[in-house]
């Protein structure tokens, strides 16, 4: 009876390191093209008219996907949608998305991030037009609540920084729309830049200062 039991306690104990060494986490940036901290008012006054694209960026800092390393490596996907991305009386999709993977990665672990990307971002990366390995940076500052800074080659780049005071327009702000994707923690922050101009998607843009953007964690 005792073999059996420490048999069960070893078992159990090579599952919990199994599972540990399969975690995945790190940082996570979003940018949309209509304000995600608002008020109703500005919020009715957008919608329809954009937040139909966005820009999504995982970094992971530790962890596999699939049996394949991806620490240090970056994924981003680019997204045009059919509707204002988070409204609940529009269909967004069918939605298309560039998926931009980091030009370090091993062919295998390009491949582990397009499908840890499709999988974090669901439906809304159903349908991949093209996918680009490019030279990817994705650095969030921790000690400056909501500022980041993301680098995809010449396609994209995304800066942001913490809402203030200045910020409040309307006395009446919330996070009036959710991150797109699952994540640990997220902050909604200012993009003070947010660009892309890349192919696959019909479209490009150049933004800044809006209150469009979310900082955050991912862990899986």
């Amino acid at each position: 009876m005792r073999n059996r039991s420490m048999l069960l306690i070893c078992l159990l104990a090579g599952l919990s390191i199994s599972m540990a060494a399969q975690e995945i986490r790190g940082d996570y940036l979003e940018t949309r093209s209509a304000d995600v901290y608002t008020g109703q008012c500005f919020a009715n006054g957008e919608v329809n008219l954009v937040g139909k694209e966005a820009i999504l960026a995982w970094h992971v800092q530790s962890g596999s996907w699939n049996g394949v390393s991806l620490q240090g490596l970056t994924v981003a996907a680019a997204v045009r949608a059919n509707g204002t991305l988070g409204d609940p009386y529009e269909d967004p999709y069918p939605a298309k998305a560039v998926l931009l993977v980091d030009d370090q990665a091993t062919v295998p672990q390009q491949a582990a991030l397009v499908n840890f990307a499709k999988r974090m971002g669901g439906e809304l990366l159903n349908n991949v037009e093209q996918v680009i390995p490019t030279q990817m940076e994705l650095v969030v500052n921790a000690e400056h609540h909501g500022a980041a800074m993301l680098r995809a080659g010449r396609f994209a780049t995304v800066q942001t920084r913490s809402i203030g005071g200045q910020d409040h327009l309307c006395g009446n702000e919330v996070t009036f729309y959710p991150p797109l994707t699952e994540l640990a923690h997220s902050m909604p922050a200012v993009a003070l830049t947010d660009t892309y101009n890349g192919p696959g998607l019909g479209v490009s843009w150049d933004l800044h200062g809006k209150r469009s953007a979310f900082v955050g964690t991912f862990s899986r």
